[in-house]
Protein backbone atom coordinates (compact mmCIF):
# COMPACT_ATOMS: atom_id res chain seq x y z
CA UNK A 1 0.00 0.00 0.00
CA UNK A 2 1.26 3.31 -0.93
CA UNK A 3 1.42 5.84 1.84
CA UNK A 4 0.18 9.29 1.54
CA UNK A 5 1.75 12.07 1.31
CA UNK A 6 1.60 14.95 3.56
CA UNK A 7 -0.81 17.69 2.53
CA UNK A 8 0.57 20.74 1.30
CA UNK A 9 -1.79 23.54 1.51
CA UNK A 10 -1.11 25.08 4.91
CA UNK A 11 -4.24 25.06 5.63
CA UNK A 12 -5.31 21.41 4.62
CA UNK A 13 -6.25 18.01 5.94
CA UNK A 14 -7.18 16.01 3.35
CA UNK A 15 -6.50 17.18 -0.58
CA UNK A 16 -7.53 15.03 -2.95
CA UNK A 17 -6.48 15.76 -6.68
CA UNK A 18 -7.29 14.01 -9.70
CA UNK A 19 -8.39 10.94 -7.75
CA UNK A 20 -10.23 7.67 -9.55
CA UNK A 21 -10.16 4.07 -8.40
CA UNK A 22 -11.61 1.04 -10.01
CA UNK A 23 -12.12 -2.82 -8.88
CA UNK A 24 -11.53 -4.52 -11.88
CA UNK A 25 -12.72 -2.80 -15.35
CA UNK A 26 -15.20 -0.92 -13.34
CA UNK A 27 -14.66 2.32 -13.17
CA UNK A 28 -15.89 3.61 -9.49
CA UNK A 29 -14.67 6.85 -8.98
CA UNK A 30 -13.30 9.16 -11.68
CA UNK A 31 -11.25 12.65 -11.22
CA UNK A 32 -12.08 13.59 -7.87
CA UNK A 33 -10.55 16.94 -6.52
CA UNK A 34 -11.52 17.85 -3.30
CA UNK A 35 -9.72 19.98 -0.73
CA UNK A 36 -11.07 19.64 3.49
CA UNK A 37 -9.42 22.19 5.92
CA UNK A 38 -8.51 21.45 8.99
CA UNK A 39 -10.82 21.58 11.66
CA UNK A 40 -13.61 21.42 8.97
CA UNK A 41 -16.93 18.90 9.28
CA UNK A 42 -17.69 17.81 5.68
CA UNK A 43 -20.57 15.33 4.38
CA UNK A 44 -20.22 13.35 1.69
CA UNK A 45 -23.79 12.32 0.09
CA UNK A 46 -25.11 10.01 -3.22
CA UNK A 47 -26.41 7.29 -4.63
CA UNK A 48 -25.98 4.24 -3.05
CA UNK A 49 -22.89 2.23 -4.34
CA UNK A 50 -21.78 5.32 -6.22
CA UNK A 51 -18.20 4.94 -4.11
CA UNK A 52 -18.49 7.38 -1.01
CA UNK A 53 -17.61 4.36 1.41
CA UNK A 54 -14.58 3.82 -1.21
CA UNK A 55 -13.48 7.18 -1.43
CA UNK A 56 -13.72 7.14 2.72
CA UNK A 57 -11.48 4.38 2.61
CA UNK A 58 -8.82 5.76 0.11
CA UNK A 59 -8.57 8.84 2.72
CA UNK A 60 -8.11 6.30 5.41
CA UNK A 61 -4.99 4.70 4.01
CA UNK A 62 -6.52 1.44 4.22
CA UNK A 63 -6.44 1.20 -0.06
CA UNK A 64 -4.59 2.90 -2.70
CA UNK A 65 -6.28 5.06 -5.83
CA UNK A 66 -6.14 3.72 -9.34
CA UNK A 67 -5.34 7.43 -10.35
CA UNK A 68 -4.01 10.62 -8.82
CA UNK A 69 -2.89 11.42 -5.10
CA UNK A 70 -4.12 12.25 -1.69
CA UNK A 71 -1.99 13.66 1.03
CA UNK A 72 -3.21 14.15 4.45
CA UNK A 73 -1.45 16.75 7.36
CA UNK A 74 -1.56 13.87 9.91
CA UNK A 75 -1.26 10.61 10.05
CA UNK A 76 -3.12 10.56 13.54
CA UNK A 77 -6.51 9.48 11.89
CA UNK A 78 -9.89 7.33 13.11
CA UNK A 79 -12.08 5.54 11.40
CA UNK A 80 -15.95 4.66 12.60
CA UNK A 81 -17.94 2.12 10.83
CA UNK A 82 -21.45 1.59 10.74
CA UNK A 83 -20.99 -1.22 12.60
CA UNK A 84 -19.09 -0.71 16.15
CA UNK A 85 -17.20 -3.86 16.12
CA UNK A 86 -16.60 -3.87 19.75
CA UNK A 87 -14.96 -7.01 21.51
CA UNK A 88 -18.01 -9.02 23.11
CA UNK A 89 -15.68 -10.54 25.96
CA UNK A 90 -14.29 -6.58 27.20
CA UNK A 91 -16.58 -4.58 28.97
CA UNK A 92 -17.31 -1.04 27.88
CA UNK A 93 -14.24 0.65 29.53
CA UNK A 94 -11.78 -1.79 28.34
CA UNK A 95 -12.98 -2.00 24.88
CA UNK A 96 -12.71 1.77 24.14
CA UNK A 97 -9.43 1.89 26.79
CA UNK A 98 -8.10 -1.32 23.74
CA UNK A 99 -6.43 1.35 20.83
CA UNK A 100 -4.12 2.96 23.94
CA UNK A 101 -3.46 -0.58 25.16
CA UNK A 102 -2.02 -0.89 21.51
CA UNK A 103 0.26 1.33 21.41
CA UNK A 104 1.84 0.99 24.64
CA UNK A 105 -0.18 3.21 27.42
CA UNK A 106 -0.20 2.06 30.62
CA UNK A 107 -3.26 0.43 31.74
CA UNK A 108 -4.07 2.67 34.49
CA UNK A 109 -3.79 5.92 32.41
CA UNK A 110 -5.55 4.04 29.34
CA UNK A 111 -8.50 3.38 31.61
CA UNK A 112 -8.46 6.43 32.82
CA UNK A 113 -8.49 7.95 29.60
CA UNK A 114 -11.19 5.34 28.33
CA UNK A 115 -13.52 6.67 30.85
CA UNK A 116 -12.96 10.16 30.14
CA UNK A 117 -13.72 9.88 26.55
CA UNK A 118 -16.95 7.65 27.88
CA UNK A 119 -18.44 10.75 29.69
CA UNK A 120 -17.74 12.76 26.63
CA UNK A 121 -20.69 10.13 25.26
CA UNK A 122 -22.65 10.09 28.41
CA UNK A 123 -22.05 6.62 29.57
CA UNK A 124 -20.02 6.94 32.28
CA UNK A 125 -22.78 4.70 34.21
CA UNK A 126 -22.22 1.46 31.54
CA UNK A 127 -18.19 1.27 31.64
CA UNK A 128 -18.53 -2.22 33.28
CA UNK A 129 -21.51 -3.81 30.91
CA UNK A 130 -20.25 -5.91 28.16
CA UNK A 131 -21.52 -5.05 24.35
CA UNK A 132 -24.44 -7.89 24.83
CA UNK A 133 -26.04 -5.92 27.56
CA UNK A 134 -26.23 -1.96 25.52
CA UNK A 135 -28.70 -0.98 22.68
CA UNK A 136 -27.82 -0.58 19.57
CA UNK A 137 -27.45 3.13 20.04
CA UNK A 138 -24.93 2.76 22.98
CA UNK A 139 -22.89 0.33 21.27
CA UNK A 140 -22.18 3.32 18.25
CA UNK A 141 -21.22 5.77 21.47
CA UNK A 142 -18.57 3.17 22.77
CA UNK A 143 -17.40 3.20 19.23
CA UNK A 144 -17.06 7.07 18.76
CA UNK A 145 -15.52 7.11 22.65
CA UNK A 146 -13.30 4.14 21.08
CA UNK A 147 -11.94 6.70 18.24
CA UNK A 148 -12.25 10.01 20.48
CA UNK A 149 -9.73 8.54 22.54
CA UNK A 150 -6.58 8.18 20.45
CA UNK A 151 -7.44 12.25 20.24
CA UNK A 152 -7.67 11.86 16.65
CA UNK A 153 -6.79 15.04 14.23
CA UNK A 154 -9.07 13.80 11.03
CA UNK A 155 -12.12 11.17 12.30
CA UNK A 156 -13.93 9.55 9.17
CA UNK A 157 -17.84 8.06 10.08
CA UNK A 158 -18.83 5.82 7.74
CA UNK A 159 -22.56 5.72 7.95
CA UNK A 160 -21.72 5.59 11.77
CA UNK A 161 -25.93 6.02 12.51
CA UNK A 162 -27.69 4.10 9.92
CA UNK A 163 -28.85 1.25 11.72
CA UNK A 164 -30.43 3.21 14.55
CA UNK A 165 -33.96 4.48 14.50
CA UNK A 166 -34.64 7.79 13.75
CA UNK A 167 -34.71 9.41 17.29
CA UNK A 168 -31.84 7.64 18.06
CA UNK A 169 -29.92 8.77 15.40
CA UNK A 170 -31.01 12.16 15.70
CA UNK A 171 -29.99 12.43 19.59
CA UNK A 172 -26.54 10.94 18.60
CA UNK A 173 -26.53 13.48 15.52
CA UNK A 174 -26.66 16.22 18.32
CA UNK A 175 -23.80 14.73 21.19
CA UNK A 176 -21.52 14.36 17.97
CA UNK A 177 -21.95 17.79 16.47
CA UNK A 178 -21.30 19.06 20.29
CA UNK A 179 -18.63 16.60 20.68
CA UNK A 180 -16.95 18.22 17.00
CA UNK A 181 -17.55 21.52 18.61
CA UNK A 182 -15.63 21.26 21.29
CA UNK A 183 -12.71 19.57 19.76
CA UNK A 184 -12.41 21.06 16.32
CA UNK A 185 -11.33 18.06 14.96
CA UNK A 186 -11.63 17.53 10.91
CA UNK A 187 -14.49 15.03 10.47
CA UNK A 188 -15.62 13.54 7.38
CA UNK A 189 -18.84 12.02 7.20
CA UNK A 190 -20.46 9.20 4.86
CA UNK A 191 -24.24 9.27 5.10
CA UNK A 192 -27.36 8.43 2.76
CA UNK A 193 -29.21 10.72 4.95
CA UNK A 194 -29.77 14.65 3.35
CA UNK A 195 -31.15 15.37 6.77
CA UNK A 196 -28.25 13.69 8.97
CA UNK A 197 -26.00 15.84 6.32
CA UNK A 198 -27.14 18.69 6.53
CA UNK A 199 -27.65 18.92 10.65
CA UNK A 200 -23.69 17.74 11.04
CA UNK A 201 -22.01 19.53 8.26
CA UNK A 202 -20.48 22.73 7.61
CA UNK A 203 -19.70 21.84 3.68
CA UNK A 204 -21.90 18.90 1.29
CA UNK A 205 -20.53 17.11 -1.28
CA UNK A 206 -22.65 15.36 -3.86
CA UNK A 207 -21.54 12.52 -5.90
CA UNK A 208 -23.00 10.89 -9.06
CA UNK A 209 -23.64 7.79 -9.92
CA UNK A 210 -20.50 5.75 -10.50
CA UNK A 211 -18.39 6.66 -11.70
CA UNK A 212 -18.43 8.78 -9.19
CA UNK A 213 -17.84 12.51 -9.78
CA UNK A 214 -18.38 15.37 -7.58
CA UNK A 215 -21.54 17.20 -8.61
CA UNK A 216 -22.03 20.26 -5.88
CA UNK A 217 -19.74 21.01 -3.13
CA UNK A 218 -21.76 23.25 -0.93
CA UNK A 219 -21.02 25.75 2.11
CA UNK A 220 -24.52 25.02 4.41
CA UNK A 221 -25.89 28.18 5.24
CA UNK A 222 -26.63 27.44 8.83
CA UNK A 223 -25.75 28.79 12.22
CA UNK A 224 -22.36 26.59 14.07
CA UNK A 225 -25.15 25.84 17.51
CA UNK A 226 -27.19 23.56 16.60
CA UNK A 227 -30.19 22.42 18.48
CA UNK A 228 -32.79 20.01 17.33
CA UNK A 229 -35.37 22.63 16.90
CA UNK A 230 -33.13 23.55 13.93
CA UNK A 231 -35.03 20.60 12.11
CA UNK A 232 -38.44 22.63 11.98
CA UNK A 233 -37.26 25.50 10.08
CA UNK A 234 -37.32 27.20 6.63
CA UNK A 235 -33.46 27.59 6.38
CA UNK A 236 -33.13 23.91 7.21
CA UNK A 237 -35.34 22.73 4.49
CA UNK A 238 -34.42 24.98 2.14
CA UNK A 239 -30.25 23.21 2.07
CA UNK A 240 -32.20 19.83 2.07
CA UNK A 241 -33.88 21.57 -1.02
CA UNK A 242 -30.90 22.19 -2.55
CA UNK A 243 -29.04 19.05 -1.71
CA UNK A 244 -32.14 16.94 -3.02
CA UNK A 245 -31.96 18.79 -6.15
CA UNK A 246 -28.76 17.66 -6.83
CA UNK A 247 -28.93 14.20 -5.69
CA UNK A 248 -32.25 14.07 -7.78
CA UNK A 249 -30.18 15.27 -10.90
CA UNK A 250 -27.40 13.01 -10.67
CA UNK A 251 -28.40 9.90 -8.60
CA UNK A 252 -32.22 8.91 -7.84
CA UNK A 253 -34.90 10.04 -6.12
CA UNK A 254 -34.98 7.43 -3.86
CA UNK A 255 -32.03 8.19 -2.65
CA UNK A 256 -32.97 11.94 -2.31
CA UNK A 257 -35.40 10.85 0.02
CA UNK A 258 -34.06 8.92 1.90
Amino acid sequence: MTPLATAEQPNSAVSLRGVGHAFGATNVLDRIDLEIEQGEFLAIVGPSGCGKSTLLRLIAGLNSPSAGAISVADAALALVFQDAHLLPWRTVLDNVALPLELVGIAPAEAKQRASAALGDVELSHAIQRFPDELSGGMRMRVSIARAFVTEPKLLLLDEPFAALDELTRQRLDERLRALWQQRRMTVVLVTHSLAEAAFLADRAVVMSQHPARIVLDHRLNLPTERKSSLRTTADFSREIALLTHALEAHGSADEARA
